[in-house]
């Protein structure tokens, strides 16, 4: 059976595990095994032991982040092998998205990553489901690989990564929608991967702002796990603040304040809540900086988007 190597950091470990959990059924079928760095045990080569399993074990899955991305062993070692690998046909690579990151303009950008269209795992309001399907492409890579054994010739097993087969389809109902359920553990996930993902969002536009706006800097402070601060400045003189924060006083919820304190007020002149209904998770806005607005069903990019309009609307005043 093939084995399969988990490159990751050590930041994502959970994450990892969590993966793992769903590829257990395919390790009871003896679809795969698996390898990764906690399985090292005392007094072992720690680069030894690693080196043996990526040069020689026939899945590899990258387990995307930036903090994957930002280390040297991970994408200059581990990557880089596993690259050659891949080039060389001796190896099936997958890149598994797990969260927000650059990743189309690395090396491996050019492969098929998954959970589907690469949204990282961290996004999906239901991670098993995510990962589910991240557990259905290494099932997948199994099977292509023990083509290949049977195989009098090497296949080209990079190819194959991009082939999807093709599905004769008779006659069928596109009304194939059931509801969905989603549990609290659902929605407070939901919830804490909304604002780090409001968090990126405000961050890579003040920098952005900044870049295209001479004479003006932002600034982008992250106060603790629930809480960020950002300021924007005109020429040297503060001409916008905010701060977003998670919980609080007032409970569950993501809040908006305009300037003042950003260190421990629990005031907010904006609030998002997780809503769900049958099919999705989504957030809602109270509506107190734009009336109207309270019904909408946000997606993260759209609550981000809102409370960044909040900050950027007095800048965009004719004066």
């Amino acid at each position: 059976m093939p084995n399969v190597f988990f490159s990751y950091c050590h930041a994502d470990e959970v994450l990892r595990d969590q993966l793992e959990k769903q590829l257990a059924m395919l390790k009871r079928q003896g679809v795969i095994d698996s390898w990764h760095d906690r399985r090292i045990g005392a007094g072992q080569e720690i680069d030894a032991a690693i080196d043996e399993h990526i040069n020689s074990d026939e899945i590899i899955l990258l387990l995307v982040s930036p903090d994957f991305i930002a280390s040297d062993y991970c994408y200059n070692i581990e990557m880089a092998r596993a690259m050659e690998r891949h080039n060389a046909k001796e190896a099936i690579v997958i890149p598994v998205i797990l969260r927000a990151c650059d990743w189309h303009h690395a090396p491996f950008g050019k492969l098929l990553g998954t959970p589907q269209d690469g949204k990282p795992v961290t996004l999906w309001p239901d991670r098993d489901e995510a990962l589910l399907q991240v557990a259905k492409e290494v099932r997948k890579a199994a099977e292509r690989w023990r083509s290949t054994q049977s195989s009098a010739e090497r296949v080209d097993v990079g190819a194959l990564m991009h082939t999807q087969q093709s599905v004769v389809a008779g006659p069928r109902s596109s009304n194939l929608r059931v509801a969905k359920t989603f549990t609290q553990l659902d929605k407070d996930r939901f919830q804490i991967d909304t604002f780090e993902y409001i968090a990126r969002f405000f961050e890579n536009s003040l920098n952005e702002l900044q870049a295209r706006n001479p004479g003006y800097e932002g600034v982008f402070r992250r106060i603790d796990a629930n809480r960020f601060f950002a300021t924007i400045y005109k020429d040297g003189e503060s001409v916008a603040t905010a701060t977003v924060y998670v919980g609080g006083q007032m409970g569950a919820g993501i809040y908006y304040r305009q300037g003042g304190d950003a260190f421990s007020s629990n005031s907010f002149n904006e609030a998002l809540s997780v809503q769900a209904d049958d099919q999705a998770l989504y957030l809602t806005s109270m509506g107190m900086a734009f009336q109207g607005r309270q019904h909408q069903k946000l997606s993260q990019e759209g609550a981000a988007e809102m409370l960044w309009e909040i900050v950027i609307a007095p800048l965009q005043r004719a004066r």
